[in-house]
């Protein structure tokens, strides 16, 4: 789902944006997520982060990916029964 973003941006580069989306025959708004991609993909480059890293080793669990299983599934039969009652 899009979201609306808004920003203050210098007019040349408004322009910009839409020269290049007549260039490229797209809309502005194809430039602009392109160009985030692609920055975006520069930065964790330059910079090495580990999106791994950074999510603190929640998906690194002491248990069995079984045993995390069973537990979900443990406590949705709980939660069904409780509510069939």
């Amino acid at each position: 789902m899009d979201k609306i973003f808004s920003a203050r941006l210098n007019e040349a580069v408004i322009r910009a944006i839409g020269i290049l989306a007549r260039q490229l025959g797209t809309t502005k708004k194809d430039v602009v997520e392109g160009a985030i991609r692609l920055y975006t993909e520069k930065v964790r480059k330059e910079k090495d982060i580990d999106v791994l890293q950074q999510t603190c080793g929640a998906w690194n669990r002491k248990e069995s990916p079984g045993k995390t299983v069973e537990k979900a599934r443990k406590a949705f039969r709980s939660s069904m029964h409780r509510h069939q009652q």
